[in-house]
């Protein structure tokens, strides 16, 4: 049988599982700032591999994938001041070694919470984290093809009668696009948090008919707080797709029992 831990030994166990988190982060952060992804051609098979190039490295790389995919043909994407591609291009290594370390970083929190679990705390944990998973994955990709270039166009064409070129610098491309990326990320797992409370049996599912109003309401000021432009127009791209997934979620929970 294993000893009771103490406090100091849970504070112990914290700090090794935050330093390899930071470590995993790190590593991300280094290798995509220092190398770059480059074709290769071995006889008759062509890899994309990792390649040392600071100058052109996989951040770079990214955000020039995002000016052709995102922005609109007549909107030119600019530097204005000596540092600001450089910090651009920190900014998108930071986000990915989030991102990229995100199997690290859940695998050190189960294993820290873990033992502190019931077992059917840790059943439900484990039911929820692919589907919480693929819903981040799948609003990531519906704000990235769909939501994103489509306020960036929206937003342009309504600038366009009122001047005669259109400029974005490349800090706030980054900053745009990846709020919007988290945004969606984030609002996509709504129907995990409206199935977990429903199936937990904290709420009965007619909760979520009854208070509809109410959450329209929070998903326009969540929509507000989010978007990173003040036209007022951008809030309710957030909230439209939110209303239909709680929409959605109701329909479906309609036909699920409580625990």
């Amino acid at each position: 049988m294993s000893r009771e831990m103490t406090l100091l030994d849970h504070i112990d166990e914290l700090r090794a599982r935050l330093v390899r988190i930071i470590a995993a982060i790190t590593i991300v952060i280094a290798a995509t700032f220092t190398l770059s992804l480059k074709e290769f051609t071995f006889g008759d098979t062509k890899l994309i591999l990792p390649y040392p190039d600071p100058s052109l490295n996989i951040s770079s790389q990214l955000i020039a994938k995002l000016r052709d995919d995102l922005l609109p043909r007549n909107v030119e994407l600019i530097v204005t001041a000596p540092g600001q591609a450089l910090l651009s291009q920190l900014q998108v290594s930071l986000f990915l070694g989030v991102i990229l370390s995100m199997p690290v970083i859940i695998w050190e929190v189960i294993r820290f919470i873990g033992p502190a679990l019931y077992p059917s705390e840790r059943k439900l944990i484990a039911k929820i984290l692919l589907p919480a998973t693929a819903l981040f994955a799948a609003g990531v990709l519906f704000s990235y093809f769909y939501m994103t270039p489509f306020t960036i166009r929206f937003l342009y064409d309504y600038a366009a009668p009122m001047v005669t070129r259109q400029f974005i610098t490349i800090d706030e491309l980054i900053g745009f696009t990846l709020l919007f990326l988290v945004a969606f990320g984030l609002s996509f797992q709504l129907p995990i948090v409206m199935w977990a409370v429903t199936r937990a049996g904290i709420v009965d599912k007619e909760f979520w008919r009854r208070n509809f109003s109410y959450a329209v309401i929070a998903f326009v000021v969540y929509g507000a707080v989010v978007t990173p432009d003040g036209s007022g127009y951008t809030m309710f791209f957030v909230a439209i797709p939110m209303i239909l997934l709680y929409g959605a979620t109701y329909l479906f929970l309609r036909r699920v029992k409580p625990l």
